[in-house]
C-alpha cells in the first residue's frame, strides 16, 4: 500500500488550504483514515480521524475550522483546513489503517505566515 499526500503549502493566517492522500496498492477495504501532524520539536498529534462509515474526530484545536473527508471509490481522505493560524505550521501526516496495519503518507509541510 502506498499513500501519496498533496496540497501543503505556504499561507497566511486566515487562509485556507486543502489537503488529499491517496492510497494505491493491494487495498481491500480501509477502516479509519485521519491526518496527524508534527510541529519541530513537538509530538506527533491526531488532527483528525473518520471511519469508513463516516464517523469524524477532530482535535480541540481545529473544531469547527477543518473538515475532514473521504472518498471510498478513490481510497482518498480530504482534509479542509480554513481559518489557518501560525500555531498550525507542521508536517502533516495521512494515516490509513487496513486490517491490522497502520500506513503513512511521506507528510507534507504546511506553512502558516502571521
Amino acid at each position: 500500500v502506498q499513500l501519496q499526500a498533496s496540497g501543503g503549502g505556504l499561507v497566511q493566517a486566515g487562509g485556507s488550504l486543502r489537503l488529499s492522500c491517496a492510497a494505491s496498492g493491494s487495498i481491500r477495504s480501509i477502516n479509519a483514515m485521519g491526518w496527524y501532524r508534527q510541529a519541530p520539536g513537538k509530538q506527533r498529534e491526531l488532527v483528525a480521524a473518520i471511519t469508513r462509515g463516516g464517523s469524524t474526530n477532530y482535535a480541540d484545536s481545529v473544531k469547527g475550522r477543518f473538515t475532514i473527508s473521504r472518498d471510498n471509490v478513490k481510497n482518498t481522505v480530504y482534509l479542509q483546513m480554513n481559518s489557518l493560524k501560525s500555531e498550525d505550521t507542521a508536517v502533516y501526516y495521512c494515516n490509513l489503517n487496513i486490517g491490522s496495519s497502520d500506513y503513512w503518507g511521506q507528510g507534507t509541510q504546511v506553512t502558516v505566515s502571521s
